[in-house]
């Protein structure tokens, strides 16, 4: 009966192990879905700086046809100032000009440059993009929530050439 044992345990250890043994990691699929991820359609604009003498804070802001024809803003800034929030609005009118508010975009972190919350403000409305060269617009950049001073502006849309597109 002893002998009947040893072999029937080590007969379940011999399969147990051999399956064991045949499993293989599969290796991880790294490509993209078609489609998927990629953003090709674009229109960036300058930011220049409000106070040249001052921060002297500039950059783009590119806005980005996405899936579904959402449009996605992208801002990118140099020279801010860290540890503050720098508010991005864009506004109705030319630079300098108009004071409504079109949007509110998230705050841009003086530490980055980029905006705060995420690497794209997303806008929801369809034909936004296809209607930003017709656009009569301007982006503000603030100084920070507290103090309202422009430290960086910027015409978009039918007051400024775009700098790049495809």
């Amino acid at each position: 009966m002893k002998h009947t044992s040893i072999k029937i345990i080590s007969l379940l250890f011999l399969v147990f192990f051999t399956a064991s043994c045949e499993q293989e990691m599969p290796e991880a699929a790294l490509e993209v879905a078609e489609g998927g991820g990629t953003l090709r359609n674009y229109t960036a604009y300058t930011i220049d700086a409000a106070d040249p003498g001052g921060s002297n804070v500039y950059g783009r802001i590119v806005f980005w046809k996405g899936t579904l024809n959402r449009t996605l803003v992208q801002v990118s800034l140099y020279n801010t100032i860290e540890g503050q929030q720098h508010p991005a609005l864009i506004l109705e009118g030319a630079s300098g000009v108009g004071t409504t508010t079109l949007l509110t975009l998230d705050t841009v972190s003086g530490d980055t440059g980029e905006l705060n919350d995420n690497k794209f403000y997303v806008i929801s409305d369809t034909s936004f993009y296809d209607g930003l060269l017709d656009l009569d617009a301007h982006i503000n950049i603030y100084l920070s929530e507290t103090d309202n001073t422009v430290v960086a502006s910027g015409n978009i849309g039918a007051n400024a050439d775009p700098v790049e597109s495809n």
